[in-house]
């Protein structure tokens, strides 16, 4: 087996807390860009963090670099602290939400969607 940065666990927890898959991740920041004056190419929507999930969800295990490990500890770590271990769908404020969508969770799909 290939040499690689992620931990099983860290794996697994970052696919658990990431619950959009890449395409809707792709639609969600080319929406939430989008400006009433410009809109952000699509390459470009959303800030660094999540460029980098939605690249990470493009990538294979095995392709996944040190950065991307930092990054999949940084997510989990974030949407943990917001949702707890085992969250339920909560609507929550339109901020809050965005906030978390921008990482890849929308924490109003349910876990097992």
């Amino acid at each position: 087996m290939a040499e690689t940065d992620v931990s099983d666990e860290l794996w697994q927890q970052f696919h658990d807390v990431v619950n959009m898959t890449s395409r809707e991740l792709r639609d969600w920041l080319a929406t939430d860009a989008a400006g009433t004056d410009t809109e952000t190419l699509p390459d470009q929507a959303g800030d660094d963090v999540s460029r980098t999930v939605l690249e990470i969800l493009g990538k294979r295990r095995t392709d996944l670099t040190t950065h991307d490990a930092d990054v999949m500890q940084r997510v989990v770590d974030e949407v943990t602290a917001e949702r707890g271990a085992e969250p339920e769908p909560t609507a929550g404020d339109a901020a809050w939400r965005h906030r978390l969508m921008s990482l890849g969770h929308d924490p109003l799909k349910d876990a097992t969607a």
